[in-house]
């Protein structure tokens, strides 16, 4: 394939002042030089002048959950349970288990109860995820469903997980494996070549045969966490092999622990108490963690660690001091300066998700208080120490949208709104250098993973305008290993 007249946006590194000419050849580019002539059999796909980057990734995705978006009933923007339950009790569907989403209770006048759902439910079974994924929300009937005891209040953390897998079993059963195929290409369409796949499964298992159901345009890392890892290691998998030989776009990625609980749930670990007392949750005891590092590090998978609160960031970074192990600490919400710089000492990649801040900015001083939530989302702060940063959703927590996730970067705040703690805020360049996987500006020897764009998104202006534009952006073209999977022209 030949990319005609063509922008390079400098991602890291110089980028020609011209337009310039791209060929690819199989998974790689191969040239970058003006001028270059098509060769014979070649297909010549002209850009017209259009601005050209390397393929986006969003580093952090519940695939199976956000792929169900569309048939969940949506809960997000409830601002009191009132509100929620009048939803749910008007919502309509066929399907035998109602599934509904995105509610964020930590600052509702009244709680979720299972009393209160089963008031307008009745005997159909229900099951609300929250907005931020760590509490399930079950009617009695539900309850009942799934094989668990009768209770008061929703499910939260470990008690949650542990039925998770069985809700999204029933849910696929309901919705059907095209849900998969679709989500992939809507995220193509916003010029993504690849996720890294966090959903409550023993992925390396379901993903070769959801592959060969519905295929997979995108690269796809796929994850295990600890009760499937005896089964991922007598596989022989290590991060970056092969699950099926035959799927090359699919990838072993990481061992995903859950070391704490989150904001909204009010079960993130911190080193000061939340109102009313408590300090959260610590899923993984400090001594476990460090049995799960090694025995990763030992058999070659690199660790995606879960933490969100101080206190979770500070045992997760002395896990991987003392193990050696490698890998990324995901969402590293709330951090102290100390632990910023020992990441940056042990090269470890923080995998935050920027628009989480978009909903947790009104209730984090709430929770928190003003002065730990002007220590959250700390991405100047990572970026300043050297810090990796990998950017990303957390569908459905957020939208897959890399777009997005950079605007909040940048801005820190819905259109419109003054920024959050603009003390924190990234520029464009580091927003999109922290969407490519590292790659840099588009050179021969790279995977032609590629997306083409409308415009310039490194147009200079005020982070709000900035942010706007990046919003608001149009991808003309999206090419995976040297294949064209979006043509939006």
């Amino acid at each position: 394939m030949l990319l005609r007249d063509v922008r390079l946006v400098p991602v890291g590194r110089p980028a020609p002042d011209g337009p310039v000419d791209v060929r690819v050849d199989g998974h790689r580019v191969v040239t970058v030089l003006a001028g270059l002539a098509p060769q014979r059999g070649e297909d010549v796909l002209d850009a017209a002048g259009r601005w050209l980057v390397p393929g986006l990734w969003d580093a952090h995705v519940h695939l199976g959950q956000w792929a169900r978006q569309g048939t969940r009933l949506d809960l997000a923007g409830t601002t009191s349970r009132g509100e929620a339950l009048h939803r749910i009790a008007a919502a309509s569907s066929r399907a035998d288990l109602l599934v509904g989403g995105g509610y964020r209770p930590a600052i509702w006048a009244e709680q979720p109860t299972v009393a209160a759902l089963d008031e307008v439910t009745g005997e159909r079974p229900v099951v609300l995820v929250s907005g931020d994924a760590h509490a399930g929300w079950l009617n009695s009937a539900a309850l009942r469903r799934f094989g668990l005891p009768s209770r008061t209040d929703p499910l939260t953390e470990a008690a949650w997980f542990a039925v998770l897998p069985a809700v999204l079993a029933a849910e696929d059963a309901q919705v059907g494996p095209g849900a998969y195929a679709a989500a992939l290409l809507a995220a193509a369409r916003l010029g993504v070549v690849g996720v890294c796949d966090f959903e409550f499964e023993p992925g390396f298992v379901s993903w070769p045969d959801r592959c060969a159901a519905v295929g997979a345009p995108l690269r796809v890392r796929t994850s295990t966490y600890p009760v499937d890892l005896p089964d991922a290691l007598s596989a022989g998998l290590r991060t970056g092999s092969l699950p099926d030989p035959d799927q090359p776009l699919l990838t072993m990625g990481s061992l995903k622990i859950i070391s704490d609980g989150s904001l909204n749930t009010r079960t993130a670990n911190c080193c000061e108490p939340y109102p009313g007392g408590g300090h959260g949750v610590q899923n993984v005891a400090p001594s476990e963690l460090a049995d799960l590092l090694t025995l990763a590090r030992n058999s070659g998978l690199e660790v995606a660690l879960h933490a969100i609160g101080d206190a979770a960031v500070e045992l997760a970074v002395d896990a991987f001091a003392t193990t050696g192990a490698t890998g990324s600490i995901e969402h590293a919400q709330l951090m102290r300066p100390a632990d910023i710089a020992r990441m940056a000492a042990l090269g470890l990649t923080a995998s935050v998700q920027p628009a989480h801040l978009l909903d947790d900015r009104a209730v984090t001083p709430a929770i928190w208080g003003a002065e730990r939530a002007a220590r959250s989302f700390p991405l100047r702060g990572l970026v300043d120490a050297g810090v990796r940063l990998a950017l990303g959703s957390d569908a459905p927590v957020a939208r897959l949208d890399p777009w997005l996730a950079m605007a909040a970067a940048v801005h820190r705040g819905e259109p419109g709104e003054a920024p959050w703690h603009p003390e924190h805020s990234l520029t464009a360049t580091e927003a999109l250098a922290a969407s490519t996987g590292g790659l840099g500006t588009v050179r021969p020897g790279q995977v032609a993973d590629l997306a083409l764009l409308d415009a310039d998104p490194l147009l200079p202006g005020e982070p709000s305008d900035t942010a706007g534009h990046l919003r608001a952006m149009q991808v003309a073209v999206t090419i995976v290993a040297g294949r064209v999977v979006h043509d939006g022209r």
